[in-house]
């Protein structure tokens, strides 16, 4: 018996390193971008007490029950959020229009919101698209991909193909072709956006005039330093997933592949493992306490090598996608400020 268990054992080894093929990308960390140094702020212990009243709100529960209730929670901060855009909810594709008083129609912004895939929705992220709006003076789409586990995690990235072909000839007030567009999202939302600037090079379709990505995922191996090593100084994150850090690799590898039923070297779940030569400039966010900061910094020098114009600006101390928690947040509004300045720099071109 005990040759059998070696033998399946050995096998499965063989079975993991053939299967995922997970490169070495440790060259890829060490490099300086720019920090944003913050100073301690009355508001920043404001957003520890929310992000400790998510989690009461799912305390206890557990399964589908504690997974409804997270969700329920993350909506209801977009229902408190005080905007000044008009909502116009969407059916095909799902998803609605936030229009900031006065934004031009015919410049439009993709947001896709993050939640691990299997959770957030427009509304809860609808202080990030209000802001969007105003900022980039554009008629904002947040689509309403499908989320996991009660859909297939590729049907949310189709989802986000689809509204986007569809943006580019429909805009809040019907068919029309777009002037200006951009692809922007947060989190798993950000992922979905590196991901989905990719698709569009590769299959010939109209690429966004700029990509946004906030606090993004971007490799699911879960090999980058910074998702061991920032665990207890990230609030929101550590506590949800810092368990995988006792977990083998290996094992978290399968368990991934059973999810989402892709590889997590895939590059349409992990953008950093596939081809960035020839994508549209891109801005990337992240704060220096947060786990993906490494999964930032990776994409963006991998990025840059290959010759993608590609900006990683970090903040210092903030929580994960802070930018959530504006206008509370000084850092969140100081964010939104950069965004605006570097759609800025797009749009006027070269110097």
């Amino acid at each position: 018996m005990l040759w059998i268990l070696l033998a399946i054992v050995a096998l499965l080894i063989v079975a993991t390193f053939v299967l995922f093929r997970v490169h070495d990308l440790s060259h890829l960390d060490g490099h300086k971008w720019a920090t944003n140094e913050v100073s301690p702020h009355p508001s920043h212990d404001e957003v520890i007490s929310r992000i400790k009243e998510m989690g009461r709100a799912s305390k206890g529960l557990k399964g589908k029950a504690r997974l409804m209730a997270l969700r329920k929670h993350l909506d209801s901060l977009g229902e408190d959020a005080v905007i000044e855009s008009e909502v116009q909810p969407c059916l095909h594709p799902k998803g609605e229009w936030v229009i900031a008083p006065g934004a031009d129609p015919k410049r439009r912004v993709l947001y896709i919101h993050g939640g691990a895939w299997t959770a957030g929705s427009p509304k809860s992220h609808r202080a990030v698209t209000n802001r969007f709006s105003r900022l980039a003076n554009a008629a904002v789409f947040a689509v309403d991909y499908r989320l996991m586990p009660e859909h297939r995690f590729i049907d949310g990235i189709i989802d986000c193909r689809e509204a986007y072909t569809w943006l580019l000839d429909h805009g809040p007030e019907g068919k029309g072709e777009a002037e200006f567009v951009v692809v922007a999202g947060d989190s798993a939302g950000g992922s979905h956006t590196l991901s989905l600037i990719a698709w569009l090079r590769d299959n010939g379709i109209r690429m966004p005039d700029a990509a946004i990505a906030l606090s993004p995922s971007t490799d699911l191996t879960l090999t980058a330093p910074s998702n061991r090593n920032n665990i207890q100084t990230d609030l929101m994150l550590g506590p949800v997933f810092g368990g995988l850090s006792k977990i083998p690799l290996p094992v978290v590898w399968w368990g991934t592949l059973a999810a989402f039923r892709l590889s997590p070297t895939n590059p349409v779940a992990s953008p950093l493992r596939g081809n960035l030569a020839n994508l549209p400039p891109t801005l990337i966010h992240a704060s220096t306490t947060e786990m993906l900061l490494d999964n930032a910094a990776r994409y963006a020098a991998k990025a840059k090598a290959e010759g993608s114009p590609v900006e990683l600006h970090t903040w210092q101390n903030m929580v994960h996608v802070w930018h959530m928690f504006t206008p509370l947040l000084p850092q969140a509004e100081e964010a939104f400020e950069d965004i605006a300045q570097f759609l800025k720099r797009i749009e006027s071109g070269p110097a």
